[in-house]
């Protein structure tokens, strides 16, 4: 093994395979989606050289609500992290305990992770549909039909019903990560901490907690940037409506580029959230080492 490590040539025939499909799948999309920015063009004529004018109109002009998608997508961030981070931790803490059908319910709660972003979509419109929907029958039967709403419908509860799918498919993953964070923790501590006589909530959060730091900094990431780039379940749910109530920034992107045929300007939408992505993963890698030396 050290052998194959001490010899750079043997390192890059494994590394390049991987790093030129890294290079044309990532790097030249974003390369060229920025380049395309900088251009007033339609996709098919010719395209003229428009400078910054395109990042400008997305704040200055915001005719098409790109302001109040940049807010929407925050407003997901800040839901991700204060519910569905926690909820996946609380998860992973109980299943690590060791309880009854525990590969079971790991599998469970896995499930929605895999399963087609069209066909929970479209589970939920049944769910919210104001009809015959499951969520105004239950609250029809228990006495709060006065509540009955057309979720997806309604500006009020647009975004928050679509809040609700996302955390449903992806608490599973995140939980799975910080299980298996959890379970790579000595035994041996938890041991120690019982005879000291520390509790279960001591030990989940004076132990088991800072240990798997790293898992939470990487949950945290994934949340974030999974929130400012959310497409998929809004566009199959709302597509961004009613009144641009649950729009993103990825929604409007694609109805500008695709719908309006704005290439130029959608591009600069892309760019715009590929930056705030890196901003924000730094700025979270940022707060975790500033904590990490205030412990040490």
């Amino acid at each position: 093994m050290d052998k194959i490590l001490n010899n750079k040539k043997a390192i890059f025939i494994f590394v390049f395979p991987a790093m030129l499909l890294f290079i044309i799948a990532v790097i030249l999309p974003i390369i060229i989606s920025t380049y395309y920015s900088l251009l007033d063009w339609n996709g098919i004529g010719k395209a003229s050289f428009v400078g910054l004018k395109n990042y400008t109109s997305l704040f200055v002009n915001n005719t098409d609500g790109f302001i109040k998608s940049v807010q929407n997508s925050f407003i997901l961030a800040i839901l991700s992290v204060v519910i569905q981070l926690p909820l996946a931790l609380i998860l992973a803490l109980i299943l690590a305990r060791g309880i009854k059908g525990e590969g079971f319910f790991r599998t469970v709660y896995f499930i929605p992770v895999i399963i087609s972003t069209v066909v929970i979509g479209q589970l939920f419109m049944k769910i919210y549909n104001p009809d015959y929907g499951m969520l105004n029958i239950i609250l029809k039967n228990i006495g709060l039909g006065k509540y009955e709403n057309a979720w997806l419908a309604d500006t009020k509860t647009a975004l928050f019903a679509t809040f609700i799918p996302i955390i449903w498919q992806y608490v599973g993953y995140h939980m799975l990560l910080m299980y298996a964070a959890i379970k790579s923790v000595s035994g041996d501590i938890y041991e120690a901490a019982k005879i000291d006589g520390a509790s279960a909530f001591t030990m989940a959060t004076h132990i088991t907690i800072p240990l798997i730091k790293p898992i939470l900094q990487v949950c945290t990431v994934f949340a974030v940037v999974g929130s400012f780039k959310a497409f998929d379940l809004i566009y199959v749910l709302t597509n961004g409506g009613p009144l641009h109530a649950s729009e993103v920034p990825s929604t409007i992107m694609y109805s500008t580029i695709f719908n309006k045929y704005m290439y130029g300007y959608g591009s600069a939408m892309s760019t715009f959230i590929i930056v705030e992505c890196l901003v924000f993963t730094l700025i979270i890698y940022k707060l975790f080492k500033d904590k990490k030396i205030k412990e040490v």
